[in-house]
């Protein structure tokens, strides 16, 4: 398809992806190449302690690289179609959608794919997203490599998460067509697969393990679930035993927080739980707030909560 493209008309093509906030082609290719011939000094590595004390690995593009890659997110990324079972990483869904398939159901299986964004290779990338067919090689292996970092997908590039949605699609099909025929309600919240109804469990688990073994992909069998309705049900931090609702103790430890910061005052308390970075401590505190007025908008006393912490910010 490509055989008979001229520089020019490669030029206006590459123009057209408006990847670079200017129209000199020279500049544009002088910064893409650099940037993606120079890969590893355009990422600052982040090191999160998770709650199970393991350490998670994210990886921040350089406002330069980011910018590009939310231009290849919105230009290239985004009109492709995605699996209608997937509920992360598209725009108006949210862990609410993921999980309000599922309520009232009388088993729930959660099932986790082991090392998820490590395991989306830039092969995978190159062959699902900008592969010849819809672009000249030269110019989708420079794609894939503004995406990509160390060959594979980088937890925290603004493209990584529609990538992997595109990489999972052919995977999302074949499961939901498996679950519709098996009565079974299936959604994917990134590496969080969750199965709900009445349904032979080894069955379903046998099946999913295959089939993500010839995707290139592993089960994480330690965090293999099945929660029964006499049991609490949560998906995605959401319980939905009979309804969609927040845990209880979840709610519970915002309240203590924000009664001893009213209390001793947001100075005094965050030095009481020896909170070194003021800012990023009450960051994360309006997101899990933010978080309980995703599932219960009208919550008045999570509204004044957010009203507070942004106050101070």
């Amino acid at each position: 398809m490509w055989r008979y493209l001229t520089d020019d008309k490669y030029n206006e093509f590459l123009l057209s992806l408006n990847l670079v906030n200017t129209t000199n082609i020279k500049m544009v290719k002088k910064i893409l190449y650099n940037i993606s011939n120079n890969i590893d000094s355009n990422y600052d590595e982040l090191i999160i302690k998770k709650k199970n004390g393991k350490l998670r690995f994210l990886y921040e593009p350089s406002d330069e690289l980011k910018n590009i890659q939310k231009n290849i997110l919105k230009n290239i990324l985004e009109d492709k179609r995605l699996a209608d079972c997937v509920t992360s990483y598209r725009k108006n869904y949210s862990v609410k959608d993921n999980a309000k398939y599922h309520v009232n159901k009388n088993i729930i299986v959660k099932l986790d794919i082991k090392n998820f964004f490590n395991n989306i290779t830039f092969d995978k990338v190159y062959s699902t997203c900008f592969y010849e067919a819809l672009y000249p090689k030269s110019l989708g292996i420079l794609l894939t490599n503004l995406c990509c970092y160390h060959n594979t997908l980088p937890q925290g590039a603004p493209t990584s998460g529609y990538i992997s949605n595109l990489v999972m699609r052919k995977f999302d099909e074949l499961v939901s067509s498996y679950s519709k025929e098996n009565n079974i309600t299936y959604t994917r919240y990134s590496d969080d697969m969750t199965f709900s109804g009445d349904f032979n469990v080894n069955n379903l688990i046998t099946y999913v393990e295959k089939l993500l073994t010839e995707n290139g992909f592993k089960l994480n069998k330690r965090k293999t679930k099945v929660i029964k309705q006499s049991q609490r049900q949560l998906v995605t931090g959401i319980v939905i035993n009979k309804k969609i609702s927040i845990c209880k103790k979840y709610k519970r430890k915002i309240r203590q927080e924000m009664y001893y910061a009213s209390k001793y005052g947001i100075n005094d308390h965050i030095k009481k739980i020896k909170v070194k970075d003021k800012e990023l401590y009450l960051k994360k505190l309006l997101g899990r707030i933010n978080f309980v007025l995703q599932i219960e908008l009208m919550n008045t006393e999570f509204q004044n909560y957010k009203k507070l912490i942004k106050d101070i910010l």
